[in-house]
């Protein structure tokens, strides 16, 4: 955010991101925002800062007042499950205005046309950047087929939360004065001659040393390889993920070249290796998660979840009634889903010995398993 519309690399990638954490409630989701809001503050940037997301053309106001802003919003979960189930094109429109704006960072974004206006505007060079945060299962639950497959998905860049630690004493800390120093200095920096880097900035060219460049060629066919697996598969949420995975290395190895030495910057082999492992390894994973929660219908969403249950479970195996409770659904309902997972191999029907009389249990086909989960967690991946 604070070098939005300031830098950019030589392929004209800029500095927005869509960034996601994800963790369980009083993991201290909230402590990034609140330090983040404190630096904009110190610097006097307080105008360009955001919380939730009213509406598309709300988004579009602002940006054309203020074209560089950052939108820290909590539960983000809630404004997805808000798209998925609207009837009405309030919420549909923010999705159509978020994934514009990602991609016309290092262009314009057209304005709507409004009543009573000659011209409807543009937006030059927008950068929008977000900070959103939410609860795991919530999130991966809350995104639907679509999403998966126009892009919003793959624009974003998701972190989990680890195990929660112990906790601390809290205590009142002052922001470190290098941040601040530094951050001052991005608020202040301009870039281009002239008078003119409010409304048409010309932002400074970060280069890339000759062994950067190798290893962004590298991780571009890697993606490519990828790319042409899920196509060959007739995955589309696969093609989508992985033609983004290019942009994102170079972005990621750009903002690490900024953050290393904001002076004088150059792209170096060792931040282009991080930022292609580090998106290599958050591609697969958020390709594994989604293949886990996501589903396009309501039954599918309840298979999902059982297969979850098992797959926590002590063996992979639950008795009928632990698991029944577990689902918290109607006997029949239950019956139809074990048989239908049953049928497509899923799980098996075990008999087990109960006081005194067989019951009988499910586990999870033992063959669905790989590295880290089950066949329907690595579909797209």
């Amino acid at each position: 955010f604070l070098a939005g519309r300031k830098v950019r690399d030589p392929a004209d990638n800029r500095t927005n991101l869509y960034l996601l954490g994800l963790a369980h409630s009083a993991a201290g989701k909230d402590h990034p925002r609140k330090v983040n809001t404190r630096i904009i503050h110190a610097v006097g940037m307080a105008e360009c800062l955001g919380d939730k997301f009213a509406s598309g053309e709300g988004i579009q106001d602002a940006m054309f007042v203020t074209p560089c802003m950052l939108f820290q919003t909590d539960e983000i979960d809630g404004m997805l499950q808000s798209i998925n189930k609207a009837r009405d094109a309030r919420h549909e429109s923010i999705m159509g205005v978020l994934l514009t704006m990602f991609s016309t960072a290092n262009s314009v974004f057209p304005m709507r046309r409004k009543a009573g206006k000659q011209a409807a505007g543009v937006i030059d060079q927008p950068c929008l950047c977000i900070f959103g945060t939410a609860i795991p299962n919530h999130y991966y639950q809350a995104l639907s087929e679509r999403m998966l497959t126009n892009g919003f998905f793959a624009r974003l860049i998701i972190l989990e939360g680890a195990v929660r630690s112990e906790g601390q004493e809290p205590r009142i800390a002052d922001l470190p004065t290098d941040v601040l120093i530094t951050a001052k200095w991005w608020a202040d920096f301009r870039p281009g001659p002239g008078n003119l880097e409010r409304w048409h900035p010309e932002p400074a060219v970060v280069e890339q040393s000759d062994g950067a460049r190798a290893v962004i060629v590298e991780s571009r066919k890697e993606s490519e390889a990828e790319y042409r697996k899920a196509e060959a598969a007739n995955d589309s949420v696969g093609t989508t993920v992985w033609g983004r995975v290019s942009e994102q290395v170079r972005k990621l190895s750009l903002l690490y070249a900024i953050s290393e030495n904001h002076r004088t910057p150059i792209v170096t082999e060792t931040a282009a290796r991080w930022a292609f492992w580090f998106v290599l390894h958050q591609t697969r994973r958020m390709l594994f998660m989604a293949g886990r929660h996501v589903a396009d219908s309501p039954f599918e969403a309840d298979c999902l979840k059982l297969l979850g249950k098992l797959r926590e479970a002590p063996g992979l195996q639950l008795p009928h009634s632990v698991l029944l409770k577990r689902m918290k659904m109607e006997s029949k309902k239950f019956i139809d889903m074990v048989s239908t997972l049953e049928q497509r191999d899923d799980l098996i029907s075990v008999p087990i010995q109960t006081a005194g009389r067989v019951g009988t249990a499910y586990r999870l086909r033992t063959s669905n398993r790989c590295a880290g989960g089950v066949k329907e967690g690595v579909k797209h991946g």
